[in-house]
């Protein structure tokens, strides 16, 4: 088991600000599954117009969000990062549903399993948490390209 900080998910992710949606690993298993963070803050950007009466995190950042805990996880699982040439890319979504709105404040606890890791394609069951309640979950493919 490892943990990231931020200093590490930057060395993973080719993210980065507005875009970058992890914070903290707190637990990855290389090959089987990862338990990430999210802080939700009301500075996010999307907040000024989702809504601005009563500010939700988009689905689809949600979305985002654990897609990009599984190219953690995969990234973990290779021994390969963004660095060095490797991206995955979010390729498909199925099954996804979600229960209850994330807000400002709120601590979103992003899980995704591997369901299969065959050469370059990638599938994972994922679910966002908060307080212990599931608030999404979703099949998320990605693929893995190399550039350069």
């Amino acid at each position: 088991m490892e943990t990231l900080d931020i200093h590490r998910i930057l060395e993973k992710l080719p993210h980065r600000y507005p875009f970058l949606l992890v914070d903290r690993v707190v637990a990855c298993y290389p090959g089987e599954r990862i338990e990430a963070l999210k802080n939700v803050s009301y500075n996010e950007p999307y907040f000024a117009g989702h809504f601005p009466q009563r500010p939700v995190m988009p689905g689809v950042m949600i979305l985002e969000a654990l897609a990009q805990a599984t190219g953690i996880l995969a990234f973990c699982t290779t021994g390969k990062s963004a660095e060095q040439g490797t991206l995955y890319y979010f390729v498909g979504v199925d099954h996804a549903r979600f229960k209850r709105p994330v807000e400002p404040g709120d601590q979103l606890v992003l899980q995704a399993e591997v369901v299969r890791g065959r050469g370059k394609i990638w599938k994972f069951a994922t679910r966002g948490l908060v307080d212990g309640k599931l608030v999404c979950e979703a099949d998320i493919m990605c693929t893995a390209r190399e550039v350069g």
